[in-house]
C-alpha cells in the first residue's frame, strides 16, 4: 500500500514540478543572462587556430574579461559549444553565454578597423595592415609590386595599385588574407572613385592612372584641402602649356626621403624629377584622398601658372614669372628671418645655462 495517499501524492507531483520548474528557470536564465560576460572597455580576444573551452576561459581571464570562469566552463558544456574557431572576437558591454559563445563557435567574428591615411608608401601602407591585421606585413608588400598575381590580374603596376588604396576606415576580418584585405580596399577603390566618378573621367583626356597620379602630386602638395582644385588646376595649366611640372613633391619621391629641398636636388636625373623631364611622371608617389582625385577631375579654372608656399601652410599663386620670383623672395626672406630667430633662441638658451 502507497505511503502516500492520493492528495498527498499530487501535492508532492506539484512541488517537484514546480521545483523542476524553478531550476529549468534558474539555469536558462543564467545561460541567456545578458550580463554574464561583462567589461567596461573593448577587449580584443584573438583566436589563432581552433580553441578548447578550457582554453578560451583561461584566455579569456587573462585578458580581464568580467565573467566566473566555473560557470562559463558550465555553461560551454551545456550548451554544447566545446570548440570555437579562429577569428576576432570583442567583449564590449554585456554578453550572454549563448550569444557569445556560439558565436564564437560558428565563427562569427567582429571586423577590425583598418586605417589608411593618405601621402602613405607602400611599405607604410603594408606595416600599417599588417599591425591592424596582426599579419606580416612583408606579404603586403609582395603585392604592391609589379610581379604580385593580384597587379598582374588587374594589370596594374605594384604603384598603381598602392595608389589606389583609398585612405579610409574598413571593417575587414582579422582572418582574411592579405590578398582579400588589399582586394577589399581596392573594391572600395573602384566604388567610390572609379563608379562614382565614371562621367568625368570618360571626358577627361587623361587615362584613370593618370588622373590618380597628378592627384598623387595634389596630395602631397597640398597641406590646405581647400586648395586642392586650384593646385590642380595650376599642374593642369602646365601640363597643357607643354610647361614642366617642377612639383617638389616628385623630386622628394626621387630622392627617396622627405626633407627640406636643397638646390642640388632639383638637377637629380631621375624619372620622377618633373623639373628635369616633361610630362606627368611614370606612375603615382602616394595614395591620394577622394578630395585630391576630384579636384583633378574639377579642377578651379584660372590662369595660375606659379605657387610658392607661404608661412601658414598654404601657397601664394601667381600668373607670371616676375609675379613668382617675388613671392619666393618674400618666402626666401621669411625663411631666413626664421633662421636668425632659431639661432637668436639657441645662443639665448646658451647663455642662461652658463
Amino acid at each position: 500500500m502507497s505511503p502516500f495517499n492520493k492528495k498527498e501524492f499530487i501535492a508532492l507531483f506539484v512541488l517537484l514540478a514546480a521545483v523542476t520548474l524553478i531550476l529549468s528557470g534558474w539555469r536558462n536564465y543564467r545561460l541567456h543572462n545578458p550580463s554574464a560576460i561583462q567589461s567596461d572597455i573593448p577587449v580584443e580576444i584573438y583566436l589563432h587556430d581552433r580553441t578548447g573551452l578550457d582554453s578560451l576561459v583561461e584566455k579569456m581571464d587573462s585578458l580581464g574579461v568580467n565573467v566566473d570562469s566555473e560557470e562559463l566552463r558550465w555553461a560551454g558544456r551545456v550548451l554544447g559549444w566545446r570548440n570555437f574557431r579562429s577569428g576576432l572576437y570583442i567583449v564590449d558591454g554585456s554578453h550572454s553565454y549563448d550569444e557569445f559563445l556560439s558565436n564564437m563557435a560558428r565563427g562569427i567574428q567582429n571586423a577590425a578597423s583598418v586605417t589608411i591615411l593618405s601621402g602613405s608608401d607602400p611599405d607604410r601602407i603594408a606595416v600599417t595592415l599588417g599591425n591592424q591585421l596582426k599579419a606580416d606585413a612583408d606579404e603586403f608588400s609582395r603585392i604592391f609590386t609589379d610581379s604580385s598575381d593580384m597587379a598582374q590580374e588587374l594589370n596594374l603596376s605594384g604603384e598603381e595599385l598602392f595608389s589606389r588604396m583609398l585612405p579610409n576606415t574598413y571593417q575587414i576580418y582579422w582572418t582574411a588574407s592579405p590578398e582579400n584585405a588589399v582586394q577589399r580596399v581596392y573594391n572600395e577603390f573602384d566604388r567610390m572613385i572609379a563608379d562614382r566618378y565614371r562621367d568625368e573621367i570618360s571626358e577627361s583626356p587623361y587615362s584613370l592612372s593618370e588622373i590618380i597620379t597628378l592627384a598623387s602630386i595634389v596630395e602631397m602638395e597640398a597641406k590646405v584641402a581647400d586648395e586642392k582644385p586650384r593646385i590642380a588646376g595650376l599642374y593642369l595649366n602646365r601640363l597643357n602649356r607643354n610647361m614642366l611640372l617642377q612639383a617638389d613633391p616628385t623630386v622628394i619621391y626621387a630622392l627617396g626621403e622627405r626633407r627640406r629641398l636643397l638646390f642640388e636636388d632639383y638637377r637629380f636625373d631621375h624619372p620622377y624629377n618633373t623639373y628635369i623631364y616633361a610630362g606627368l611622371p611614370p606612375g603615382p608617389i602616394t595614395n591620394p584622398d577622394e578630395a585630391s582625385i576630384r579636384a583633378v577631375l574639377n579642377p578651379e579654372d584660372h590662369d595660375y601658372l606659379f605657387m610658392v608656399a607661404a608661412p601658414d601652410g598654404s601657397h601664394r599663386f601667381s600668373r607670371t614669372f616676375e609675379e613668382h620670383r617675388e613671392a619666393s623672395a618674400e618666402w626666401r626672406r621669411w625663411i631666413q628671418e626664421q633662421y636668425r630667430l632659431r639661432d637668436e633662441r639657441e645662443r639665448l638658451e646658451s647663455e642662461n645655462q652658463e
